[in-house]
């Protein structure tokens, strides 16, 4: 099949990929709710208590990549066993970096606009910080990190 626009050959998922996909963005949505109520509940328990906004979210963030990195890995991605789970761990900190900037530029941001916003309002504008980075998260995670090896995806 040629794609016109392109001039170059489309590729056409099959029903299976399809299928397989979905199942994917599912159970990474799962995760990500799992993983987002851990990182939030954390941040707020943490700030309530009096730590910096910064430094809660800080901490709550690499404990809930941590717990993410690890579900996906075997939940959603499929992968088992220790084969290159500390390159996984390591290239998901890439990710890491990317929220926690989404993150910390949003609470920077919030502390010029409303500097005596309380926790809920913090809390509210990491989850949409955090939710804006899931996408590129997603693509991350499939097309870098958890991508098959040559051997898998000969297997396959």
């Amino acid at each position: 099949m040629t794609d016109i626009r392109t001039g170059g050959a489309t590729h056409v998922a099959s029903p299976v990929a399809r299928i397989r996909l979905s199942r994917q963005v599912i159970r990474f949505a799962g995760v990500g709710v799992l993983s987002t109520a851990l990182h939030l509940g954390l941040f707020a328990a943490l700030e309530h208590a009096g730590i910096g906004s910064q430094l809660a979210n800080g901490v709550a963030l690499v404990v809930a990549t941590i717990v993410n990195t690890a579900a996906n890995r075997a939940w959603t991605f499929g992968v088992t066993g220790r084969e290159r789970m500390v390159s996984h761990h390591g290239q998901a900190l890439v990710i890491f970096a990317i929220t926690y900037a989404a993150t910390t530029l949003a609470l920077a941001v919030l502390g010029r606009v409303a500097p005596e916003s309380g926790t809920a309002v913090q809390t509210a504008v990491v989850a949409v910080a955090n939710v804006l980075s899931t996408a590129v998260r997603f693509v991350a995670m499939k097309r870098w990190i958890f991508r098959p090896t040559e051997s898998a995806a000969a297997d396959t």
